[in-house]
């Protein structure tokens, strides 16, 4: 984890926003991510946590509020948004028939990414989620973490300021897991800003600057790992360490507002 200054500009800042389908996925979500920053947004399942993503990546149009990615409003601007932004869902979409070198040209063309960059870029994220062995073969033989990881290669490769991840672990064996971490951890260092959903709470623990918790489809917590058990109430004494971890700060957090239902 890296220290982001408070002054840092804002990468994301969602004001109000509201999608409703049989019910209200997400009811009037306020949210800000500044520069740099590595922020999980963690949840139970239903919480909204999906459907937001989809609206920041502008795979789904909100009913109403806004959405700023880089100060470009995405709502009004969607294509200088999508410039700057990188979408992975937990199933990764990728062209069986392509080799993952064939698919990175592919996807940097749709970007009209300059050719030489593009090859340059494709070799260092190869190299990077060590998938150079494999650059030449069909995507169709391959792995989930494999899959997952040209995935994240495909989305990387016009060098975006914004990474929003869908449970980007999900079905990874633990090598490819690890790689995926280091990757996204390197970017943040590097200064990327990565928004990414997890049910891994130690991931989200380990890996995260700022976590926020949603629940009906409300941010109902976020700070860091002491800020969310100072507001849960959690002891963090040495004696009581496993009684202020993310899972129990997690579950008291998301059971006042259960209880209050």
């Amino acid at each position: 984890m890296q220290h982001v200054t408070p002054t840092a500009p804002l990468a994301l800042e969602i004001r109000g926003l509201i999608k409703r389908f049989d019910r209200p996925a997400v009811d009037g979500l306020d949210l800000s991510v500044r520069t740099g920053e590595f922020y999980a947004l963690v949840g139970p399942n239903g919480a909204g946590k999906t459907t937001t993503l989809r609206m920041i990546a502008g795979l789904l149009r909100p009913d109403a509020g806004t959405v700023r990615i880089g100060g470009i409003d995405a709502l009004a601007d969607p294509i200088a948004a999508k410039r700057i932004v990188a979408w992975v869902s937990d199933e990764p979409m990728i062209y069986d028939k392509l080799t993952p070198r064939e698919y990175l040209e592919f996807v940097a063309g749709l970007w009209s990414v300059e050719p030489s960059l593009a090859a340059a870029r494709a070799d260092e994220l190869l190299d990077w989620l060590d998938l150079a062995p494999h650059a030449d073969e069909r995507c169709e033989g391959f792995s989930k973490g494999m899959r997952q990881k040209v995935a994240l290669a495909g989305a990387l490769v016009h060098d975006p300021r914004v990474i929003i991840l869908d449970e980007p672990l999900t079905g990874l064996d633990a090598g490819s897991a690890r790689q995926v971490k280091t990757v996204l951890r390197e970017r943040a260092q590097a200064g990327g800003t990565i928004v990414m959903t997890t049910h891994i709470l130690e991931v989200a623990e380990r890996m995260a600057d700022r976590i926020g918790i949603i629940a009906h489809g409300r941010l109902i917590a976020e700070g860091t790992l002491d800020e969310l058990r100072a507001q849960a109430g959690t002891q963090t004494n040495a004696q009581a360490r496993d009684a202020g971890s993310l899972e129990e700060t997690f579950l008291a957090l998301v059971a006042e507002p259960a209880q209050a239902a």
